[in-house]
């Protein structure tokens, strides 16, 4: 498969996802996603950690473990010069208990048997070993090859292989609430120089409310979380 995105559009990519511009749509949970698995990495103060990136062509959340990692080996279905192995989460290429952690961020909504890409993942990870994984529940489909959305409900059964098991709402119901309006709206507007003027005016406006108002609120509805984080140690 050749590659198809430059090395430059990965750098950027990864960019927008670890620190989202205010102009972002998706500025909510990105912004929320990387303070929750920064909070998790400092509870997992280990060195020399064998990490697998499923799906892991651009590898945003890399910097995060800095120092603390011997070896980073991405599988990806799609090339790009970070991706080591070509090949789908269903059938992980790697010998059992290779792995002490694994990310897996917005993959397991576009895998056509779940259940399969997590038994694989917890085959290849060494007993004690934890997964980061972060799924939607609720958002307008990105691409075609688009088969699923996760409730915590969901996400227990599917991480049944797992014994511990935490799942952490990217934000509550009001930032669900205003990143959907801010997604559909960036949407809707179709001519690019007008996406831009409102990329530039309306949406950083809708994702402060949203901040603000969920931090007023306290979370605590969570009816309507839209992006789930979860930790699972095998």
């Amino acid at each position: 498969m050749d590659i198809i995105e430059t090395p430059e559009q990965v750098q950027r990519d990864a960019s927008e996802r670890l620190y989202p511009r205010l102009t972002n749509p998706n500025w909510l949970v990105l912004n929320r996603r990387r303070k929750i698995l920064q909070g998790w990495l400092n509870r997992i103060p280990v060195a020399g950690l064998h990490v697998l990136d499923v799906g892991g062509r651009i590898q945003p959340y890399r910097p995060l473990l800095a120092d603390r990692v011997s070896s980073y080996v991405a599988v990806d279905l799609r090339r790009t010069h970070l991706t080591n192995v070509i090949g789908s989460a269903e059938q992980l290429p790697f010998r059992a208990e290779r792995f002490d952690l694994i990310v897996c961020t917005q993959v397991l909504e576009y895998v056509s048997d779940p259940h399969a890409a997590i038994r694989e993942m917890a085959r290849v990870l060494k007993p004690g070993g934890h997964l980061f994984l972060s799924v939607p529940s609720a958002c307008p489909t990105d691409a075609a090859e688009e088969c699923w959305r996760f409730l915590p409900g969901g996400l227990r059964h599917l991480l049944a292989p797992f014994q511990e098991i935490e799942i952490a709402p990217e934000g509550g119901s009001v930032s669900g609430f205003f990143r959907t309006s801010n997604i559909c709206l960036n949407m809707f507007v179709r001519y690019p120089a007008l996406r831009v003027l409102y990329q530039h005016t309306l949406s950083p406006l809708l994702n402060l409310m949203g901040a603000v108002l969920d931090s007023v609120s306290g979370g605590r509805n969570q009816q309507f979380t839209v992006n789930y984080s979860v930790l699972a140690k095998k």
